[in-house]
């Protein structure tokens, strides 16, 4: 039972995990469409949420591989719900690339 509850716990951690990540880089794609300098956005962004994934994989897991498992498989369904929820809806009839059609 416990184990049970350990791992449920990494896989919360993993969701949060990825919430974070992902969500961090959407914000910067959001941030970078304004800015004059889209590199250094990217780069420090991506150095910040790579940091702070690859630290919480590490903290969460403890060294053991099931709770660093459980950790991904959290991050990556919180990619998928990001995912689903920041992506821009698309009209109907309207091409996605101008000058192509679906």
């Amino acid at each position: 039972m416990i184990e049970t509850l350990n791992l449920a716990q990494a896989l919360l951690a993993g969701v949060l995990l990825g919430a974070v990540f992902f969500g961090g880089l959407w914000w910067t794609i959001r941030r970078v469409l304004h800015s004059g300098r889209p590199a250094a956005w990217f780069l420090g962004s991506l150095l910040l949420r790579a940091t702070i994934a690859v630290g919480g994989f590490y903290l969460v897991s403890n060294g053991d591989w099931r709770r660093l498992v459980a950790c991904l498989s959290g991050f990556i369904v919180s990619r998928i719900f990001v995912t689903l929820l920041t992506r821009a809806p698309i009209e109907k009839g309207k091409p996605l690339i101008e000058g192509r059609r679906p």
